[in-house]
This record gives structure tokens, sequence and C-alpha cells, in this order.
């Protein structure tokens, strides 16, 4: 087992990173200079400043953030030292203003748009994104024909509370455990949207098929998961779970609902859902799978059985259609 120069905590050999920067060893969650604030090591122990750890990092927010401090202040002060020749840095644990979101907190957000407006303008932005793409992604003429064009927004709306829920579970759960977070716009994800949306209603006007959108103008911002822990866990697999739950709900609705074609649109609506848990349960990127598997490997394979078993189900249900108009059997 090696200690992790910057949190001190100690984890497998095979789960540690040596920085060439610094020479020193550190987790997953400190590998990067700016993570382990590298440039102070180096300057501690009398080292030059390297260049490539001297350049200006931007992080993406995610559910996971861990924000910048604008200004020096003792009551955030790291601990340090060295023992025979050797740095050791375990971070103290550091002082989060009451409102970390405000003005005045001296926290400064990277790559949130808008950070210090109201969380109520970030989601009333954020949804009504998200039910437009929604509201392309769903329109068809054949339903509009058929006269189910009531359909659309109804689907549209699903799409919306599905990915609501999902970032509302993160942020209920995280609240449970007596974190700071809040709905955000993230900078790089809602350009990206506004641009994919761009370029789906330019191909619908010139009739050419319309690409796949991307659809992440903003998530759940929650200060203070910088470790692999039973809170960092359960707040990463709270979104997934919601839609699990969600979805399996909206399933057996549309089994008890008689009327043909909405019970087939409100399972459809569970299968979204579905959808939507096992893509963020690929444990890559910052997607929450990378961090739900590091904690607990049992409940990341219950969880993912759970939404693919359910998602093949859902999928043959909506595909055959005969449970939900006995006529077409």
């Amino acid at each position: 087992m090696l200690r992790c120069s910057h949190c001190g905590v100690e984890f497998p050999e095979n789960a540690i990173f040596h920085c060439s920067g610094c020479g020193q060893n550190y987790c997953a969650l400190h590998k990067d200079p700016i993570n382990h604030e590298c440039n102070i090591i180096r300057e501690t122990l009398g080292a030059p400043q390297s260049q490539a750890s001297a350049q200006a990092y931007t992080e993406v927010p995610t559910t996971q953030y861990q924000p910048q401090y604008s200004s020096a202040d003792p009551s955030k002060s790291e601990v340090r030292g060295t023992t025979d020749g050797s740095f050791t840095w375990y971070r103290q644990e550091r002082s989060i203003p009451e409102n970390a979101f405000d003005p005045d907190s001296g926290i400064e957000f990277k790559g949130i748009l808008l950070p210090h407006k109201s969380e109520f303008l970030h989601f009333i932005i954020g949804a009504s994104i998200i039910f437009f793409i929604g509201f392309l992604s769903f329109y068809n003429q054949s339903l509009i024909s058929q006269g189910f064009a009531w359909s659309i927004p109804m689907l549209a709306g699903f799409y919306t509370t599905a990915f609501l829920f999902h970032e509302f579970g993160h942020r209920q759960t995280a609240k449970h455990f007596g974190l700071q977070t809040k709905f955000r716009l993230l900078t790089n994800g809602f350009l990206l949207t506004i641009v994919s949306l761009i370029l789906t209603l330019t191909m619908y006007g010139t009739g050419l098929p319309p690409l796949p959108m991307i659809a992440l103008p903003g998530a759940v911002v929650v200060l203070g998961l910088d470790k692999i822990d039973r809170v960092t866990g359960w707040t990463k697999a709270a979104g997934p779970i919601v839609n699990l739950v969600y979805g399996t709900i909206l399933v057996i609705i549309s089994l008890s609902v008689t009327i043909y074609p909405l019970n087939l649109f409100i399972g459809y609506a569970g299968f979204l859902n579905f959808s939507l848990g096992a893509f963020n349960c690929i444990p890559i990127g910052i997607l929450d799978g990378q961090n739900i598997l590091k904690w607990n490997k049992s409940l990341y394979i219950l969880l993912v059985s759970s939404l693919i078993i359910m998602l093949i189900l859902t999928f043959v249900l909506i595909t055959d259609q005969s449970l939900y108009y006995p006529g077409l059997k």
C-alpha cells in the first residue's frame, strides 16, 4: 500500500500515480498537477517551476466539483512539511463558506455559466432547452397525420423529467449528506447543446435527416466530493437509481392504462429513463458509473443489471405493442 501525498489516504500500488513534475505519488483523484498543486510542492522543495504545471487548467464541473479559492485565507491553509528530505503533503479540510454560491464567497467557479445567478433561473433555462430538444427529437409527421400530435409535447415532457429527475436525485442526496449543491448551466455543455440545436434546425430546413443532438446544458454541482467514499458513491448512484425507479413506475402505469396509444407512449417514457440511467452508468469520463464502480462494485453490478433488464423488457413491450393494444394480436 502506498499513501497519496496530497490526501494522505493509502491505496494499492496499482492505484497510485507518480508525478514526474514534483516526484511524489498520488491517487487517481489527485494525479493531475492542478489537483495536487504541483507548483506549490516544487516551490517548497526548492525545485524550478515547470512550464507544464504552470498552465491554467479549467475543469468541467459535473456533480463532483472542487472550487478554486480566489484569495488567500488562513482558514483555508494546507498542512505541509518535509521529513528526511521527502515531501509530505496531507491536505487539511478546507473551510467552505456557508453559502459558497454567493458572489462574495471568494470561490471562483470555472466552467459554469452565470455562476452566481439564482438556481431557479438555471433550472428554467436548462429545462426549456431539454424540452425543446425532446420536442424536435419526437417531432414526426406520421404522428401528426394519425391525430397523435398531442404525443409530441407529452414525450418531450417525459424526456425533460427523466433528465431533471436524474440531476435532482444527485442534488437531494448531496443535501442529505449536508453538502452544498445547486443546479448549474455548464458553459461548454450549454454551448455544445445550442450548436447542436442550430445544426438540427438547419438540417430540418434543408430536408436532411437530423443528427443525434447533444443534450447537456447543465448539471447539479456538488461541493465536497473530493474522494471515493459512501458520500460520493451514493450521490453519484442517486441519478441512475432515480431513473430506474421512475422508469419502472411509468412501465407499471403503461400496463395498467387501457387507452391506446397513450399507454404505449407512457411505456416509451419508461424506456427513456432506463436508457438515460444505463448511459450514465458507463464507467468512463465524467459519467456517474466510474465513481460508483470504484466505491462499490456490488452496487454497480446490481444497478447496471437492473437497468439493462428493464431496458430490454421495455424495448420488447414497445416493439411488440400487443399488451398495449390487444387488437394487434
